[in-house]
């Protein structure tokens, strides 16, 4: 496994990899949905390239960009362990040589709705350091989680809508045994935050399963169901988050605060 911290290394490692190339930008700290990740990227191609980099363009000014959790020794055992080629670790100077890029990609409406109401500005800042990373790896894959769903749908219209050559590839949320899906911000909760936070899987778990019943249903349960945090959403859309359909597919997305601690998390659901 190659260390890249500087774009000439990148490059010189890039040159050295063959046939199908992989991608699985991180922000570090990672974890077994991380490994997931990188087995798909592996099952998908012939080489695997992970980038971690703690990105300050999607941090909002009152949020944790400081003490994101930075585990860097670990985070190169894990790849090295999971048969990563290349790991790519720039510096925010080796991303943004010219200081914070004046130059953003727009994510459009979307953009501006869930996530983006609670957080302005994040997507700007996360699609232009994917957009980024994707130019300079240059992989024919990239892999992304279904625990940032709205992340992976602007990445995916990003992708078309600037005709880039990638195929985006995405993997199911890997969880906790109680259903508390995996999170590098997990660490931060206390023991008592952690069973509260162990309500937004049941109140998934309780939307899904009244689908069958219709919207209002579905989210009468799965509001029942939330206890001991504090909701930012909950909202249920289309799969590509638009309007939810009166009937089939769709996603069921909560936000929500659990002491200084915000989580994430959603389920499709067949209405």
């Amino acid at each position: 496994m190659q260390v890249a911290r500087t774009r000439p290394e990148l490059a010189s490692a890039r040159s050295g990899l063959s046939g199908a190339v992989g991608l699985v930008p991180t922000m570090g700290a990672l974890h077994a949905g991380h490994e997931a990740l990188i087995g798909e990227a592996v099952r998908r191609c012939s080489a695997v390239v992970v980038s971690i980099f703690v990105n300050p363009l999607q941090f909002g000014p009152d949020e944790d960009l400081d003490r994101y959790p930075r585990t860097l020794d670990d985070d190169l055992a894990r790849c090295e362990s999971a048969a990563v080629d290349v790991v790519w670790v720039p510096e925010v100077e080796d991303v943004y040589p010219d200081g914070p890029a004046r130059v953003r990609i727009d994510p459009g409406p979307l953009g501006r709705e869930l996530e983006g109401a609670s957080r302005p500005g994040h997507f700007s800042g996360s699609l232009t350091v994917v957009a980024k990373l994707l130019n300079q790896v240059g992989p024919h894959t990239a892999v992304f989680g279904e625990k940032d769903y709205q992340q992976l749908v602007l990445v995916r219209r990003m992708v078309r809508d600037l005709d880039l050559p990638v195929d985006v590839a995405s993997v199911s949320t890997v969880r906790e045994p109680g259903g508390l899906a995996l999170s590098s911000r997990n660490r931060y909760l206390t023991e008592d935050e952690r069973e509260r936070a162990s309500s937004l899987w049941r109140a998934l778990s309780a939307g899904r399963a009244a689908a069958g019943t219709g919207q209002a249903a579905v989210l009468t349960a799965a509001q029942a169901a939330l206890a001991g945090v504090e909701v930012e959403y909950l909202e249920l859309r289309a799969p590509d988050l638009g309007a939810a359909p009166p009937s089939g597919p769709a996603r069921l997305l909560v936000a929500a605060r659990i002491g200084v601690t915000r989580l994430i998390d959603n389920v499709a659901v067949d209405l």
